[in-house]
This record gives structure tokens, sequence and C-alpha cells, in this order.
């Protein structure tokens, strides 16, 4: 058992920085040695979270004032264009997990296109591994640096990749519906888009233009035995936690509701935080908020060769915090669930 596991986080005091340090701080082999803002310096993390005040942490200091040789893994909860340019000075000094784009994508041309962005160091993209664990589980045991995954693409491709991998489904005109609690637009997102005194309101855009169909292109192809296409409409809904995925498929040739319904269950069964609901089981954010659960539920179409999944993530846990410290634990050899809420 590895214990005492110095950790520092840089991005600290954002929705997914507060909710890593939340999860961390229960976590029996962790030292949180040291907490980074870009913006907020000697300040208590408590002062963001009342619900940290139980625990003893170091003020809050300048990211940039954070040396590697003091810590033995570092999280960057940053946004793109930002954590790069702290990676090219820490890889190989320590190990990384990024919850930020910048090193998702293998392919830089892929990048720029994505995040019309300058990146510091493309020459390290291939030394990340992508943090999906349970598709990437072998490879995330003992990894030095971890790119986790976006929200949208974790809720699409934990269904999806076995289906398409194990030949279930087809590769071709795929429907994805998803909506996202607000939290997942960052702490600058204005209220005022989901609310005013008469109503709530709900919203779709970047309609096939999202910055995460590269990093679901990118999955698929690695999986897929055909090109996959597909339709990808995101939404932002007025409540603050939560992700809802809903996708249509079409079965391929001789392939059951039954087939997929027992492949699905397979895969939940094999893996600790993936939950097949029955048919009695009601699909909603109630199921998944602060957990690190991918709850799924299949329903049969109104053809026969139609199927359609619900696919249910907290976007701050499963879609970030709790995937980064899931992939944490596997690589250090850790029980996978340590620190994590079914």
């Amino acid at each position: 058992m590895v214990d005492n596991i110095k950790v520092a986080i840089l991005g600290s005091t954002g929705y997914v920085g507060i909710e890593l340090v939340k999860i961390l701080s229960l976590h029996p082999n962790v030292v949180i040695n040291f907490l980074g803002s870009e913006n907020t310096y000697n300040k208590e993390i408590s002062s963001f979270d009342n619900n940290l005040k139980k625990f003893e942490h170091p003020l809050i200091k300048s990211n940039q004032d954070f040396n590697p040789s003091i810590s033995d893994v570092v999280f960057l909860a940053l946004p793109h264009g930002i954590s790069n340019k702290y990676v090219k000075n820490y890889i190989n000094k320590i190990k990384i997990i990024d919850l930020s784009a910048d090193f998702r994508l293998s392919n830089l041309e892929t990048y720029n296109d994505s995040y019309q962005n300058k990146h510091s160091c493309p020459e390290f993209l291939k030394e990340f591994i992508y943090g999906l664990s349970e598709i990437y589980r072998n490879q995330l045991i003992n990894a030095p640096n971890i790119a986790i995954p976006g929200c949208y693409p974790t809720s699409i491709l934990l269904p999806l990749i076995p289906l398409l991998k194990n030949n279930i489904v087809e590769s071709k005109n795929i429907i994805i519906d998803s909506k996202s609690g607000y939290s997942g637009a960052g702490k600058n997102f204005d209220k005022k888009n989901i609310g005013n005194d008469l109503d709530f309101n709900f919203y779709n855009y970047n309609t096939n233009n999202h910055r995460h169909i590269s990093e679901i292109k990118q999955e698929f192809t690695n999986f897929a035995k055909d090109e996959v296409t597909f339709t990808f409409n995101p939404h932002i809904l007025p409540n603050f936690r939560g992700m809802m995925s809903t996708i249509y498929c079409d079965l391929k040739p001789g392939i059951s509701f039954e087939n997929t319904k027992k492949l699905l269950q397979s895969y939940s069964e094999e893996n600790i935080f993936i939950d097949l609901l029955n048919d009695d089981s009601r699909s909603d954010f109630f199921s998944v908020q602060r957990t690190n659960k991918c709850v799924l539920k299949l329903f049969k179409g109104h053809q026969k060769d139609k199927i359609i999944i619900i696919s249910l993530i907290d976007n701050l846990v499963k879609g970030a915090a709790g995937q980064a410290t899931q992939c944490f634990n596997l690589s250090f050899n850790l029980e996978e669930s340590t620190a994590l809420k079914l």
C-alpha cells in the first residue's frame, strides 16, 4: 500500500478544482501539500466551500509558485491553453494528471482546429494516456502522465465503445443528444442565460460544432471497425450538476435487443462504476449526482433494429474530478474506488 502520496492541485478554486479538493481530502493515501490558483492567493480553500472547514489544507498560492520537487503528483484543473504551459515545465519531473483538453488529442492539427490555440509542447501529446478508466484501465496502471476526458465524451464513449468494439451497433448515423448542468460551462458562466424573475431557461449550443467532437471521433476511430458518423447536439440545463446523453443507434443485422442488453450487463458487472438500470428504475440526475457512477438504461426503439441508450454522469465527478481520482488510484496501483462514491 502506498501511503502519504503528496498531491498538488493547480486551479483549485474552480468548480472542478474544489471537487478535487473535496474528494482527495477524504483519500486515505493522500496528503494535499499545495493548492494553486491563477488569481487567488493566501486564502483558505474553505472560503470557497464550507464543507472543507473540517480539513487542514495549505493556503492557496499562485499556480506559478509550485515546485514539482515537493509533490508526487500534480492535478491540473486548468483551462485549455493554460495547462500545456505548466506541463512543459513539469513533464518527466512529476506525475501529471491534466483535466484540461490540452493532452486529450494525439494529433496537433486536430487540436489546433478544435481549440484555435498555440500548443507550447506538442511533442508531449503522445506522452499522455487518455484517462477513460473503464476502457484504458491496463494502460493507466503506473502511467506517468494522464489526460482526463471531457465530460460529454465520457458520457458518450462509456456506453458506445463496448457496443462498437463488439460490432453490436451500426457505425453510421448515430444521434447523440446531450444535456449538462451549467457547472460544465465553468465559473464565468452568466447565470442570466438559464433564468430570470419569470422562469428558467434551457437551450442547445454548438450543434455539430462542439470542441469535444474531435475527442469523440478520435476514440471512436480507436475502437470501431468502420468509420463512425454521428450527430451531436449539446444543451445547457438550469441545474448545477449532472449530465444526460441520449443516444440513438441502429443494431447490426442479426443482433437483438437482448444481445445488446446482455453485453451491457456484463460490462456493468465488470466495472464498479458502470450501473445498468433495470426496466423499473428511473434514469435521472439524482442517481448520479456526487457519485463517480455512469448510469445506463437501454430502451427498444419503435423498430426492432433500433435502440435508445440513456447515459448519466455527474459532470463534475465522473466527468472530471472523480474520473481523475479513479485514474490516480489506478496509476498508483490502489483500489480503483478509493475515496469515490458509488
